[in-house]
């Protein structure tokens, strides 16, 4: 099977996933606060914290696996655990540094640039 099919498969799954888990912990609990989006943030990290030891340095799972589970699945799911992946691996390779400047960069701009496009959006 193409691995952009797999790709496309997976990510149809893990957002289906993030919709469903989401949904039902923003009815059950409410409130303002993003429980939802932070239960998915979190168990993403957890779950390409697992994937990733597997496939790269355990060798229990093929590295055929990736794009299925890692890329589609999990970014379907959430982006957030390739953020957290990359910034694991810089600071075990060494480059704490760099990956304290990638946590630094990835919230600060990104929140800077949420709020240029909202403010550009409300024009």
């Amino acid at each position: 099977m193409s691995q952009y099919l797999l790709v496309a498969l997976g990510a149809a799954a893990g957002g289906l996933a993030r919709y469903i888990i989401g949904t039902a912990i923003m009815q059950r609990f409410g409130g303002r606060f993003p429980l939802g989006t932070l239960v998915i943030n979190v168990t993403g990290c957890f779950l390409i914290g697992v994937l990733m030891t597997l496939i790269t340095e355990r060798g229990t799972l093929s590295s055929k696996w990736q794009p299925l589970l890692v890329v589609g699945v999990l970014g379907g799911y959430t982006t957030f655990s390739a953020f957290g992946w990359e910034t694991y691996r810089s600071v075990r390779e060494g480059s704490m540094l760099m990956g304290l400047a990638y946590v630094l960069l990835s919230v600060g701009l990104g929140y800077i640039a949420v709020w240029f496009g909202a403010l550009l959006a409300r024009r």
